[in-house]
């Protein structure tokens, strides 16, 4: 106020200026709307804390996190110990009320801002803004996008990390487009543990926006065994996003293969039994984090010293990623039958109260014999896995076809052999395989492998088609197989069929043109 400076400047001697001069610069104040505003009345002690928290609310941030559910959470934590300055947003509700404080408190030493609104959010980020959205794919996604489109600016990028549908993303990337904001749609890799200590990122987009916020990425991201980050530009649009929901769709696949194992083997072996099994083929060339994990949950036990596996429900649940990897074969005519098999067979183990109600109707007698010869099983493993990874690259391949996105298969398996949840010894050799320009069947040792182990794959269906056990994975690993490697398929006879009732024609081998005959069948 006038009076208290007034007082302290009679209190002082020998100063310039005079108490008397002080109305005059009061009459010409201009009160800023910027800075920070203190009371003259405080006493030094009470100041300082007030100044020093101020200065490290007004330091800019590298990187801004919307949303602290688990991914994003750790991938902030991520950042921050890569020393990244990170601002972080979430939503004050009832079912979140505490994740902003818990994460703030988990880090205090470390150079984080937290905000429940998204203005001082945007203020405390440096140009061009590089935010993160780590929150549920659909139409929250498009709400948070419009909310930030009130204090964003031109130049600014949105980078969506979730597992949003590719073309979902890039219906936002043009209508970021328009307002002259940057949109990148980021498929992420590796769960909860690679979020914190380095997942495999799949961002698609254009160049520009890529460039600048790889400098931040590539600091978080898994190194793979050439100490590169596994990240790199898939290409425009929603490319990344495709990448990723074709990487769920082999996840899904992979993970019913090692179900249907279990499901063999557990029928003589206990699950100390079955994770040796496991930790063998592990260290014989079949690594993969999956199968290692797999191995590791056999042996989790209770307080009460019982197996957890044991207690948990046979429902499999599904965020829909498999789903749409499915669908994506189909629309590209391209056979993708193991993914199909596995999202399939996770709907299925949902009817629970059918599959009781019918298998109270059956009276079977099912082998009880152990299936023994683990190195046969572990070649059926094996060369299910690689028709598993022909399968899911060949959509890839398709897409990047049909929607001339120029995918490198090479840099996509590269990307994957760290971080990711399908990271395995033989995504290192995909690297070189797929480098050659050429796929998983069309190289001569991989095309071997499967050669030799057909048998191999025979047997084990066989096995446990004999215990009851449904095989969807391996089954359609063998038919797929079958098929591709034959001459003649008996598909004529469905020809002859859609011609007799549809006239639709069919191509005579007699013929080298592409000319269609008609025959009337009556």
């Amino acid at each position: 106020s006038l009076q208290l400076i007034s007082e302290r400047m009679r209190n002082r001697t020998g100063h310039y200026m005079g108490p008397e001069m002080l109305q005059s610069q009061f009459d010409a104040l201009e009160i800023p709307d910027y800075g920070l505003h203190l009371e003259v009345t405080d006493s030094p002690e009470a100041l300082i804390p007030k100044i020093r928290s101020w200065l490290q609310q007004t330091q800019l941030s590298q990187l801004g996190i919307v949303g602290l559910g688990v991914m994003g959470r750790n991938l902030a934590l991520n950042a921050l110990n890569h020393h990244v300055s990170v601002s972080v947003y979430n939503r004050k509700v009832a079912q979140e009320n505490d994740l902003l404080d818990s994460f703030l408190s988990d880090c205090p030493d470390k150079n984080a801002q937290g905000f429940d609104e998204f203005e001082g959010f945007i203020k405390s980020l440096e140009r061009p803004r590089k935010i993160v959205l780590m929150i549920k794919a659909g139409e929250a996604v498009d709400e948070v996008i419009e909310q930030l489109l009130e204090f964003l600016e031109r130049g600014d990028i949105l980078i969506d990390g979730g597992n949003s549908f590719y073309r979902d993303t890039e219906r936002r990337y043009v209508h970021l487009l328009q307002k002259a904001v940057h949109f990148i749609g980021m498929g992420i890799s590796g769960g909860a543990e690679g979020a914190l200590y380095g997942p495999s990122m799949m961002p698609g987009g254009d160049r520009h926006s890529y460039d600048q916020v790889y400098p931040i990425l590539s600091k978080i991201a898994a190194i793979d065994q050439h100490d590169q980050p596994c990240l790199n530009l898939m290409g425009p649009g929603g490319s990344g996003h495709f990448v990723k929901m074709i990487h769920n769709g082999i996840e899904y696949a992979e993970m019913q293969l090692l179900s249907e194992i279990y499901g063999l083997l557990r029928v003589a072996y206990n699950n100390e039994q079955i994770a040796s099994i496991f930790d063998r083929w592990s260290a014989s060339g079949s690594d993969s984090f999956l199968l290692q994990i797999s191995s590791k949950i056999l042996l989790k036990t209770d307080k009460a010293g019982k197996y957890i596996v044991d207690q948990i429900l046979d429902v499999a649940g599904s965020k829909g990623t498999g789903n749409w990897a499915a669908q994506q074969a189909l629309e590209l005519n391209v056979p993708g039958g193991m993914i199909n098999s596995a999202v399939e067979f996770r709907m299925l183990s949902g009817f629970k109260d059918s599959r009781l109600r019918y298998a109270e109707n059956l009276k079977r007698r099912s082998d009880t014999h152990a299936f023994s010869d683990f190195e046969l099983l572990q070649q059926a493993y094996d060369s299910a896995r690689l028709i598993n990874h022909h399968q899911g690259f060949e959509i890839l391949a398709g897409a990047s076809a049909n929607h001339n996105w120029d995918l490198d298969l090479s840099e996509i398996a590269r990307i994957w052999t760290q971080g990711c949840i399908i990271r395995s010894e033989l995504m290192n050799a995909l690297v070189d395989v797929f480098a050659k320009d050429i796929s998983i069947l069309d190289d001569k040792d991989m095309f071997k492998k499967i050669a030799r182990s057909e048998a191999a794959l025979k047997t084990v269906i066989q096995a446990g088609f004999s215990k009851d056990i449904a095989m969807p994975c391996f089954s359609n690993a063998l038919n797929f197989w079958l098929a591709i490697t034959s001459k003649n398929l008996a598909t004529n006879l469905i020809q002859a069929q859609r011609d007799f009732f549809g006239n639709h024609g069919y191509k005579r081998r007699d013929s080298e043109s592409d000319k269609l005959f008609n025959t009337d069948w009556e």
